[in-house]
């Protein structure tokens, strides 16, 4: 591009103003010149000059399409600099990703490592700490540096960081004897150091879901967490060289954010002070005057797009630069060929920008088609002449044509929103997916239900220590039915697993508790094991029948597929493209495809189902998409036409919005099979429906299909190819019970560049939210205020009315009203004929309005965290901030349930959506989703783990796979067995550490945990090391149908399920067990070995058990011929 700006510099307007600003007769004003403009002729300047730029725009949706520009046009990605959120309101909890994304950009325009910085008005306006206080309070961090580790916590909370058991998110630190886990604003992963007294002696990366090492690397930088705005202030202007050109876009806008974030400013500090808050916000802005000193320090270049007379700074010269903007054409190369012809036969040059080298190509060989020659030119290296076209890579927001160069550009359009092109990014190692957490015992809490494997359902009451036979074991207290209580050995942890239900917050009331040694245990999981069975056998049946019917082979990709896939305007995630990769895989064999894709709101399962319907198409076959909304359907159909629309692919819809005479006429083109893609909801599946081909059904969120839908399901799609999409997250754990029965693919991966929503969680308060309310409107945004009770929800939106007045346009969505009214409601916000929607949960799986970005939850202490997480992303779809308050009841008395989940919202608006407990939340709608309700009650009746238990044995069994044999030996020996506290100070770590020392069932598992608590918490003391040799003993000895081992006093009892005689009384003769060893028969049988004096109880134990294992092999050895 250095050409190419070199020649925008050469424009006369150009070369007066490098030339004033160069003899110090700034500000220089240019008018009308487009935001494409705007940007060429900046980064011209800059190339000019030689100096460092700052482009100023009046919000971050302008701001994030000038930084996309400026980085195609300079080869630099330029700094951004936003403002940050100047108040939080008492008792919130707020998100700090905007802070964070600040205090960056500041530190490294400090650091000089950015000449390009593109800032919004407000973000210029605000004041922040001295260059010197964050150079101060930044932490530089290297193997080999001595840090004074006491001071080091002190330093870090000065800084603004959280001090927690756990490093979780963003602003944390964990410190554990001498390893450090911190989490930088600036860093991609949390950093792990081991230090050997004050020096670092080893550091790594760690991954937050496993909180295991996954690189070492040798330095790190800790920024600040927080703006530290001491009694010294400075703003970001302090942070520019001093010779930094600034370029002003849009003077008057400007002039208006400024004059708007001042005046609202103080009117915030005027209603806090009624409310008894002594907050001074006007403090931490710069004044009208301050601001205006501030940008006459530098060379000022105020870019308009129309003459005014509104300048911030009166400019001394004062131009008018001869450009067009030409609309982008969006993909359509025909489009692009036609206008060509009509600059080449003007005698204009044309540089053509294409987002990669396939399109490149493609365009090269349609103009040739035309008899328009075109030289490639990846480099850039040079500008076209007069009368020739040359292709370049690259991407702007628009079209230019420069009339005096003779000179057109022509772009496909900005291919991802905040960053331009598909760069490849540097990712870290992915690790083991979220959904391993279901078993993470870190959110059980006293009172919560759990399931011991033996004897059923019980409440969790603690953790205690108690000494037994002289040394002190930790176990787990049990409460059931009665004043029944039993103390499981925290050895034996992996016999108990959180109840997990219906996922409803009574479940402690219906949840009946277990009597211990009664029979009802027994007998709900035999009941739950048949209802299992019953399940697998239906669906491996129904497998095995999709299997023996011919289907279709689709052929590999084409090149339309690959310019399909080219054109999409993102930049695909990891999972995306495996999952692509598995439908393709899935088409192109000849037995038909059942896959279920599952992935959360917005990341992207409809781009990857039309690249599907592409293929489909390609080989001349018809697809459907099947969607429980109209709607949706209406969402589908929109998103469908945009991205076949450079392609000749016909899409109809089919739903109550047609007439019956459009009706007629899709239905005639249908069966004629000149419709190639047909979105529809349940009208689909009537009689009357007759495709000609049908090759690929994708049916949208089949759970809230009924039964008899689903049975015409099955009829329509026994041999074509379906693929099920939903918005429910499938468990990893049903995932694999259900393995060979029907493929899955999840994407779990978020999409790149979303937007962070600033969230609050507070007490529910009208004037906050009023306030809230209208500043979105004020910005010419649209709101959500989701109240979720039917009965009062009139009364809820009369009540905001009156507190907004008549002006503002409200309209109300719920669940009882029938389809047209939701639907005309929808209609109103989309076409900002309405500010505010007022409506239950409705929103879930509404359609995407990418202008509402302000969200109000009442009662949010009252929805599943992953409920809340969905909802939460029906805003921030567009590149301008959002907003999500989530609220509760004012001076509410939370019951115990209540207050874990406000807890929880609280850890989740801090840590983002991965962490544990909303996994949870989750997985439960998985699951009850997954199996439907003739399921579900014996899924409650055991639990969900018991459940996918007896679910995996049940689907080997049908395979004709032998079960899994798990370890069923308890091992209660008198000996120092336990994780000290010292070791690992969190209790919820500690069962956690318990439960997966219990689960070890091979020395790689136990090599592999060692590793890890090396990792995390340092050299191992001897009561874990102890902990791991029993975890280790109890495996081995239930591989030999050892079912218990148990010490008193001096003797060793070992007791059998079913003994082998033959190996046993070949191991009591050997000469080493002689008169120490006494078998005893009887209804369990038993072996007890008595100890020598001083005899290690572990090294004997394990002895024995080996024996027992070799005398085993020695006897099947002879037994085989």
């Amino acid at each position: 591009m250095r050409e190419f700006l070199r020649r925008i510099a050469a424009l006369p307007e150009a070369a007066e103003t490098i030339e004033a600003i160069g003899g110090g007769r700034a500000p220089v004003a240019l008018t009308g010149l487009a935001p494409v403009h705007r940007a060429t002729l900046a980064a011209a300047l800059r190339q000019a000059l030689g100096r460092p730029l700052t482009v100023i725009c009046s919000d971050e949706s302008e701001a994030e399409r000038m930084a996309a520009d400026l980085a195609v046009l300079t080869g630099e990605t330029p700094l951004k600099l936003y403002s940050r959120e100047l108040y939080v309101p008492q008792g919130a909890v707020t998100s700090r990703e905007w802070e964070y994304r600040r205090i960056e950009a500041l530190y490294r325009l400090d650091r000089g490592e950015g000449s390009v910085l593109v800032a919004t008005a407000e973000g210029l306006l605000q004041r922040t700490g001295e260059a010197s206080a964050l150079r101060e309070s930044a932490i530089p961090l290297s193997i080999g540096a001595q840090v004074d580790l006491t001071a080091l916590p002190e330093r870090l909370v000065a800084a603004g960081y959280t001090r927690t058991e756990q490093v979780e998110g963003v602003g944390q630190f964990a410190l554990r004897g001498g390893i450090l886990d911190v989490f930088s604003p600036r860093m991609e992963q949390a950093v792990r150091c081991d230090f050997f007294d004050d020096e670092i002696d080893a550091m790594g990366e760690f991954d937050l879901t496993t909180q295991r090492r996954i690189r070492n690397i040798d330095a790190a930088l800790l920024l600040p967490a927080r703006e530290l705005i001491g009694a010294r202030t400075a703003c970001a202007f302090d942070f520019l060289p001093k010779d930094t050109l600034l370029v002003l876009c849009e003077s008057g806008r400007v002039a208006e954010r400024v004059k708007g974030a001042l005046f609202q400013t103080k009117e915030d500090t005027e209603a806090l002070l009624e409310r008894g808050e002594s907050v001074d916000l006007t403090a931490l802005l710069l004044s009208q005057r301050e601001w205006e000193a501030a940008l006459s320090d530098f060379p000022l270049c105020v870019m308009e797009s129309l003459p005014t007379s509104r300048y911030i700074l009166p400019p001394k010269v004062l131009l008018s630069v001869s450009a067009k903007q030409l609309s982008s054409y969006g993909g359509s190369l025909d489009t692009a060929a036609g206008d060509m012809e009509h600059y080449l036969t003007t005698g204009s040059g044309v540089l053509l920008l294409c987002g990669n080298e396939t399109r490149a190509k493609n365009l090269q060989r349609i103009l040739q088609e035309r008899e328009i020659p075109a030289a490639l030119d990846f480099q850039g290296t040079a500008m076209p002449a007069p009368g020739e076209v040359r292709i370049a890579l690259g991407s702007l927001s628009a079209g230019a044509e420069w009339p005096q160069l003779k000179l057109a550009v022509l772009t496909e359009g900005q291919l991802t929103a905040p960053v331009s092109g598909k760069k490849g990014r540097a990712k870290a190692p992915k690790g083991d997916s979220n959904r391993k957490k279901i078993q993470s015992y870190t959110d059980l809490t006293p009172g919560d239900l759990v399931v011991h494997t033996h004897h059923g359902i019980g409440r969790f009451v603690g953790m205690q220590r108690m000494p037994v036979d002289g040394v002190e074991k930790d176990y787990i207290k049990i409460a059931y039915a009665g004043s029944d209580c039993l103390y499981v050995p925290a050895t034996q942890l992996d016999l108990v697993s959180k109840y997990i239900g219906g996922g409803a917050d009574e479940e402690g009331r219906r949840t009946k508790l277990s009597k211990l040694g009664g029979t009802d245990w027994a007998k709900q999981k035999s009941r739950a094991k048949a209802a299992a069975k019953d399940l697998a056998q239906g669906l491996i049946a129904l497998y095995a029948q999709r299997q023996r019917q011919p289907g279709f082979a689709f052929s590999p990709d084409s090149p339309w597929q690959q310019e399909f896939e080219a054109a999409f305007d993102y930049e695909e995630t990891e999972d995306q493209l495996r999952c692509i990769a598995d439908i393709k895989g899935d088409m192109e064999r000849k037995t038909p495809m059942d896959r279920l894709l599952c992935g959360d709101v917005g990341y992207g399962k409809t781009e990857v189902a039309l690249r599907a319907v592409m293929k489909c198409i390609l080989d001349g076959k018809q697809a459907a998409i099947l969607v429980p909304t109209t709607v949706l359907a209406q969402q589908h159909y929109t998103t469908a036409v945009s991205r076949f629309r450079s392609f000749p692919v016909t899409v109809r819809v089919l739903s109550r919005f047609q007439t019956p005479g459009q009706s007629r006429q899709i239905l005639r083109e249908l069966s004629a099979g000149k419709i190639d893609l047909l979105i529809g909801t349940h009208r689909l599946l009537q009689k009357d429906i007759r495709f000609k081909d049908l090759g690929l059904l994708i049916i949208d969120e089949e759970q809230r299909f009924g039964v008899s839908h689903k049975e015409k399901l099955k009829e329509l799609s026994r041999q074509v190819d379906v693929l099920t999409l939903t918005a429910t997250p499938i468990p990893r754990t049903l995932n694999m019970a259900l393995s060979g029965i029907r493929d899955m693919s999840t994407i779990e991966e978020p999409p790149h560049n979303r937007q962070p929503v600033q969230t609050y969680v507070l007490e529910h308060d009208w004037g906050i939210l009023a306030d809230a309310i209208r500043r979105e409107i004020q910005r010419g945004g649209q709101v959500y205020y989701l109240h979720n009770r039917v009965e009062t929800i009139d009364l809820t939106a009369s009540r905001l009315q009156k507190l907004l007045g008549p002006e503002v346009r409200i309209v109300i969505g719920h669940g009882k009203m029938n389809e047209q009214q939701i639907s005309s409601a929808m209609q109103r916000m989309v076409d900002g004929e309405a500010e505010v929607l007022v409506c239950t949960t409705i929103i879930e799986t509404g359609i995407d309005i990418p202008n509402v970005n302000t969200l109000i939850i009442e009662d949010a202490d009252q929805m599943g965290l992953s409920q809340l997480h969905q909802i939460r992303g029906r805003i921030g779809r567009s590149a301008r901030r959002a907003y999500a308050y989530m609220t509760f009841r004012r001076g509410k008395v939370l019951s115990e349930i209540a207050t874990k989940r406000l807890t929880a919202i609280k850890e989740y608006v801090e840590f983002g959506s991965g962490f544990k407990i909303a996994m949870r939340d989750l997985e439960i709608r998985g699951a009850g989703n997954l199996l439907g309700p003739e399921q579900s009650g014996y899924m409650m009746s055991v639990g969900y783990d018991m459940y996918l238990q007896l679910l995996e044995e049940a689907v080997l069994e049908e395979q004709g796979q032998p079960p899994k044999a798990a370890a069923e030996c308890a091992a209660d020996l008198t000996l120092s067995a336990h994780i000290p506290e010292g070791y690992v100070p969190a209790p919820e770590q500690r069962m956690d550490l318990y439960r997966r020392i219990a689960a070890i069932r091979s020395t790689e598992d136990a090599a592999d945990l060692t590793d890890e608590l090396l990792d995390r918490y340092g050299d191992l003391p001897k009561s874990v090391t102890a902990l791991l040799d029993v975890a280790l003993l109890r495996a081995a000895a239930g591989a030999v149908g050892i079912t218990d081992i148990a010490q008193r006093g001096d003797t060793l009892r070992f007791a059998f399920q079913v003994m082998e005689a033959e190996s046993v009384v070949k191991v009591c003769t050997l000469s080493k067990y002689c008169q120490r060893l006494r078998l005893a028969a009887g209804e369990t049988p038993s072996l007890t070995l008595t100890l020598r004096k001083g005899e290690d109880v572990l090294k004997a134990a394990l002895e024995i058990v080996e024996d027992m294992k070799l005398s085993k092999e020695e006897r099947r050895g002879k037994e085989e011929p």
